[in-house]
């Protein structure tokens, strides 16, 4: 027998926390996080003897009882006020740090083993700007370097150096950098545009055994030449040229081996430091810092599964195919049997990257290659609804024919017809010059606040309209900013497709500045919007939209003379009624019912306490001991009872109060 006490006791102590963890939970009356009920349990448990000990035994001891009937109901008590004691404990947690605001254990767990990964990268990382001579720049040293243009230049080669020695979220993050003439100056662009296809090779061990586990082929087997030196080495990925045994030249794109666990550390550190940096500083929290990280984090996973852009390519490849006039710029097209998450197979197209191609050379009408560029874009956006989102100088070709190829659809946008027709009637308001339509067509774009001084945003838009229409060209990079500027200080937030597409557009500046320096971006669009619309003002678009239109409606059509007989007929008889049902939505009745059951427990608890204080005012009646009548032990009971209600409106408040 005495080997079964030990384990009986234990039994017994664990049910009695049980007990302990039921009675708090169901005396507050709201589920909480299991974690914190039980440690509110076990610290119940913990108090009780000494509560019991402190109400009860002391009594006996002290005034003589001789029953036990009185002990037992001062133990009852004891046992009460320790589950107060937890129930407040409980309370206090809630409102200090609401439930749900601390990671379970098992997320604890993982997160170390994040943290413990992220910090090796940072490591590296803090190691890479010390070799680059990086570290004094980040701390605000060595500034008046920067005042000359040899200065800026040293440190534009050290950034590019860095950021190649970081990886591939870092090289394509130098590559978004290269496009933000804004924000760099023209020293660190000139070097950051070398990351576009400057990017350490891969060596051919590495790429055939790619090529294998994903093929499930010998190379020799699934292609009849393959070049085993690369055209091009990317970030995440590098491109080689083959041929498939049917004669057709491809392209073989083939992802950096372990590049995805890479990324996804890169991408932690990245957004954490955007968040630092929006909590910090008025800049961050104007930029949208944080969205922009993630924006960046969302392209760059896009990027990193190349099935992806295979199904990209046939996504624009089926656009091209309604008809729209896209002749003048080429897409691949990929062969998708021998496509897969590591390797991408597509068509090759012949020709010179764009920003291979000097001022000097002679590569025909620029004005009308520049043209076709930008209407490929604006097509994609406007009226696709899919449109290539990074197109740098790096991925345009001018082909052998003398047409224009656009390659890496690794990251695309994609709008709803909803955005694209908004984004129509912006441009017909950047046409007309009229801030109070650019307005309208905002914010049927943005997400619209609930106070907005649509006076103030009508006025500054047209301040906006004065300073950058008739600019042209020169203005095309300056004319986002100062967009996406007033944006902000009016807490308007851009959805992230729109993003792209502003971005696309910012982005296509540079490179039709190096196609066509005298290109005048601003007018090309307000005319190629002008057309579009007027497109579809003609009398057979007309003619279109309204046989659509009356499609929809001809089931209300012929329901509306009836309804309008019976409308009629009951006003003449003095019949027409109108039915209003409060409170229909179950979400408002749960609201109601929700108000009241606080009331009446704070009613309840209230008057609880003030009958409480009454009996322990009241002298004389029955005596539980010599020193304890009747009426304090009901007193005493009914403050704890007055303490369970209050805090059970209290949890309410407080759960109430972190929804919000």
């Amino acid at each position: 027998m005495s080997i079964l006490v030990l384990p009986l006791q234990l039994l017994a102590v664990v049910v009695t926390v049980l007990l302990f963890v039921f009675g708090v939970r169901r005396l507050l009356g709201v589920r909480l996080s299991p974690l914190r009920t039980l440690a509110a349990g076990i610290i119940a448990f913990a108090l009780a003897p000494l509560v019991i000990n402190a109400v009860g035994a002391s009594v006996v001891q002290h005034h003589r009882v001789t029953t036990t009937l009185p002990a037992l109901w001062f133990a009852m008590l004891g046992v009460a006020i320790a589950l107060l004691i937890g129930m407040l404990l409980l309370v206090v947690a809630e409102a200090l740090v609401p439930s749900g605001t601390l990671p379970g254990p098992v997320y604890v767990i993982r997160g170390a083993r994040r943290r413990l990964s992220r910090g090796r990268r940072y490591v590296q990382i803090a190691a890479i700007l010390v070799r680059r001579g990086m570290l004094p720049y980040l701390r605000g040293a060595r500034r008046a370097e920067l005042a000359s243009p040899e200065g800026r230049r040293q440190l534009a080669l050290s950034l590019r150096r860095a950021l190649e020695d970081g990886g591939a979220t870092f090289v394509k993050l130098g590559q978004v950098l290269a496009t933000r003439r804004d924000l760099l100056p023209p020293e660190f662009i000139d070097q950051l545009v070398g990351l576009q296809d400057d990017a350490p090779r891969l060596p051919w061990a590495e790429v055939e055994g790619v090529l294998r586990s994903e093929l499930r082929a010998d190379v020799r087997e699934r292609f009849a030449s393959f070049e085993q030196r690369p055209l091009a080495a990317a970030s995440i990925a590098q491109v080689h040229a083959a041929t498939l045994p049917d004669g057709k030249a491809v392209v073989v794109k083939v992802r950096r081996p372990g590049i995805a666990r890479v990324a996804e550390w890169d991408i932690d550190i990245v957004i954490r430091l955007a968040r630092r940096l929006e909590r910090a500083t008025s800049w961050g929290r104007g930029v949208g810092a944080v969205a922009l990280a993630e924006g960046f984090a969302g392209a760059l996973r896009e990027e990193l599964d190349l099935r992806i852009e295979a199904s990209n390519l046939s996504a624009v490849a089926a656009a091209a195919s309604t008809g729209r006039g896209r002749a003048a710029v080429d897409t691949p097209r990929a062969d998708e049997d021998m496509c897969t998450a590591e390797v991408l197979v597509m068509e090759r197209l012949q020709g010179r990257a764009l920003r291979s191609i000097s001022a000097s050379d002679e590569i025909g009408d620029r004005e009308a290659l520049a043209g076709a560029l930008l209407d490929f874009l604006l097509r994609g956006v406007l009226l696709d609804g899919i449109f290539h989102a990074d197109p740098h100088a790096g991925n345009v070709v001018l082909l052998d024919n003398g047409r224009l190829g656009m390659l890496d659809f690794g990251s695309v946008g994609r709008l709803d017809a909803a955005l694209r027709r908004a984004l129509q009637r912006l441009l017909l308001a950047v046409d007309r010059g009229d801030p109070a339509l650019l307005c309208d067509a905002l914010l049927d774009i943005v997400a619209r606040p609930e106070e907005l001084d649509e006076t103030g945003l009508t006025r500054a838009l047209g301040a906006f309209m004065a300073r950058h229409l008739g600019l042209g060209l020169e203005a095309g990079v300056r004319m986002f900013g100062d967009l996406f500027r007033i944006l902000a200080e009016h807490s308007l937030t851009v959805p992230g497709d729109i993003a792209a597409a502003f971005r696309s557009l910012a982005t296509v500046e540079g490179t039709l500045t190096a196609l066509d320096p005298g290109f005048r971006i601003i007018d090309h669009t307000r005319a190629f919007a002008v057309a579009q619309l007027a497109a579809q003002f003609s009398p057979g678009a007309l003619r279109s939209a309204a046989s659509g239109e009356l499609i929809a409606l001809e089931p209300i059509l012929r329901r509306l003379p009836r309804r309008i007989d019976r409308i009629g007929g009951a006003l003449e008889a003095g019949s027409l009624t109108v039915n209003v049902r409060l409170l229909s939505d179950a979400r408002d009745r749960g609201f109601i019912t929700g108000l009241a059951h606080q009331f009446v427990l704070a009613f309840m608890a209230a008057t609880t306490g003030v009958i409480a204080v009454l009996l322990l005012g009241l002298h004389g009646g029955p005596a539980v001991t010599r020193s304890v009548t009747l009426y304090a032990f009901l007193g005493y009971s009914l403050l704890v009872c007055a303490g369970v209600l209050a805090l059970r409106v209290l949890v309410l408040v407080f759960r109430l109060d972190a929804s919000r």
